[in-house]
């Protein structure tokens, strides 16, 4: 088998164009061919009047090596079958590992653990996705939170509740784990070949439901309603942890723990610091959420070919780099989506984006995010951006008049700095709904200048992205976890053996599919230690 990649085809190609363009690139004829599969594909807009797609192809031929020595460059290369092999385990570890967090690498250590035949043990604070949801929209629909079951706490995480991207920069193979995974559980098709692959957030739930059921059938268990509330240690190595669940104190013996606790379980990382755990302040992003007509989007990308069924709505991703160094970018784009209510704390206002399946909405949105450094925080503590997180929070709540309105204003009058009155050409997704506001009064200094300098230019790669009725929606800081919980070669804190900081939450992933990628990691770790 091979893979074919650099086929350019039109936005209707069918598959016997795909099977034509293969036999092109391989200077063959068709008959030649056995199987023709689509591999990936990925939208080629950069000339708006040529809008097309690229793929890879798949392709059963007659003398594969006497092709792939004719055709010298990387277009043509011969098809390795993938396949994920985990580490031999000969017996189950006693006492059973434990999960913390079942978020997205939560998710993905519990089942690797499970799939070993470990049986592991997830705790996770908030409720089941199915609960979870109703809770999510409660708040949405009255502003009434729930602290331990909303956006950030639940089972699933805060990548539940999002456009459900899977897109990643890291080339680590275990990544066609996750998405062969996801597809397995009711995960689109379309995720093993789209270049952007995304789940939506209206199927996402399920196929998190899904995942966790198999974990229960292969004799792992999860409780919800589970917060971690102590770890024992001796000798610098793991012994116990304690967990509430239902008003009881709970404790297990335990010598593995994975701990995935998210971004957001910020009383885990003050209990962390209190056990004498290395901590470390770590840079992440402030800003607020963007919103545009989707229709202006599409056309800014697309030009006359906007609105095509094979284009769906369209994304970006935009950055540049200010004379004071400092970075702004678009982060986590929701393509036909809203901006939603993303709070986990009682008076503090925090915003987020999410997308269905089909990206229908009238809107499009991202964060716009300047980056911010330790130096920023005002404060050595390697808790310190988490105190600025809530700090912001908080004067977005007060700004915002309460109930968990957000602070939302004109990109026009945001780069006038004048408070916005009223809405017109744009109108607002976030809910539990906006109140017109200058959002100087909740985002710092530095935020703001920056956010005002990057504007029009990033409307000069993007036409129409400073649009003047343009939203934004205050503020954006749970993009990245401010601190990251340190971890040595092993995967293990260096002064807590068995202890095993993963995903988002310990600093060492972004994004749903490295942080599930960073749980096999760690699970693999646990294995490996349990079976020396």
């Amino acid at each position: 088998m091979l893979k074919v990649s650099g086929l350019h085809l039109g936005l209707d190609f069918t598959e016997q164009e795909l099977r034509r363009a293969a036999a092109r690139k391989l200077k063959v004829p068709e008959s030649a061919l056995g199987e023709v599969r689509l591999w990936k594909k990925s939208v080629d807009a950069r000339k708006k009047d040529k809008v097309h797609f690229v793929c890879a192809a798949e392709v059963q031929a007659e003398n594969e090596n006497r092709l792939l020595a004719k055709c010298r460059d990387s277009s043509v290369q011969k098809v390795i079958p993938y396949r994920y092999e985990p580490p031999r385990v000969s017996k189950p570890l006693d006492p059973r590992p434990v999960v913390v967090g079942l978020g997205p690498a939560g998710l993905f250590a519990a089942l690797l653990l499970a799939q070993c035949g470990q049986r592991p043990l997830v705790l996770e604070r908030g409720l089941p996705v199915e609960e979870r949801q109703k809770s999510v929209e409660a708040f949405w629909r009255t502003g009434a939170l729930n602290p331990e079951s909303n956006i950030q706490f639940g089972e699933g995480g805060a990548g539940a509740f999002s456009d459900g991207k899977l897109t990643t920069g890291t080339g680590d193979g275990r990544v066609r784990k996750v998405l062969e995974e996801l597809a397995a559980a009711g995960a689109p098709a379309e995720i093993l070949t789209e270049a952007k692959p995304h789940i939506g957030t209206d199927r996402l739930p399920e196929v998190v439901g899904h995942i966790r059921r198999q974990i229960e059938a292969l004799g792992g268990q999860v409780f919800f309603g589970a917060k971690l509330a102590g770890i024992t240690l001796k000798d610098s190595a793991l012994q116990s942890i304690t967990y509430i669940c239902r008003d009881r104190r709970e404790t297990l013996p335990c010598q593995s723990c994975i701990l995935a606790v998210g971004h957001s379980a910020r009383d885990v990382f003050e209990l962390l610091q209190q056990k004498g755990l290395p901590l470390a302040p770590k840079a992440f992003s402030l800003g607020a959420r963007i919103e545009h007509p989707a229709a202006l989007i599409d056309r800014a990308q697309y030009g006359s070919f906007a609105g095509h069924p094979a284009l769906g709505a369209a994304d970006y991703k935009l950055s540049c780099h200010l004379p004071d160094g400092r970075g702004v970018y678009t982060f986590c784009m929701c393509p036909g989506g809203t901006v939603t209510g993303a709070a986990s704390e009682p008076g503090g206002v925090v915003t987020n984006g999410m997308s269905p399946w089909l990206r229908d909405g009238e809107n499009s949105n991202a964060a716009l995010l300047v980056g911010v450094t330790p130096e920023d925080f005002g404060s050595g503590s390697p808790l310190a951006g988490i105190y600025l997180q809530r700090e912001i929070e908080q004067a977005a709540y007060r700004a915002g008049g309460g109930a968990y309105k957000a602070p939302a204003q004109r990109v026009e009058d945001f780069l006038q700095n004048r408070p916005t009155k009223s809405f017109h050409g744009v109108s607002p997704t976030y809910q539990p709904g906006v109140s017109p506001a200058a959002l100087a009064g909740c985002l710092p200094d530095y935020v703001v200048r920056s956010m005002q300098a990057a504007l029009p230019v990033l409307g000069q790669r993007l036409r129409g992205f400073d649009y003047p009725d343009a939203i934004l929606t205050a503020p954006e800081t749970r993009s990245s976890c401010p601190v990251r919980v340190l971890r040595d070669d092993t995967l293990q804190s260096p002064l807590a053996r068995g202890v095993y900081p993963c995903g988002e939450g310990a600093g060492y992933a972004g994004g749903i599919v490295s942080a599930a990628v960073d749980g096999l990691r760690c699970a693999e770790a646990l294995l490996l230690a349990g079976c020396s």
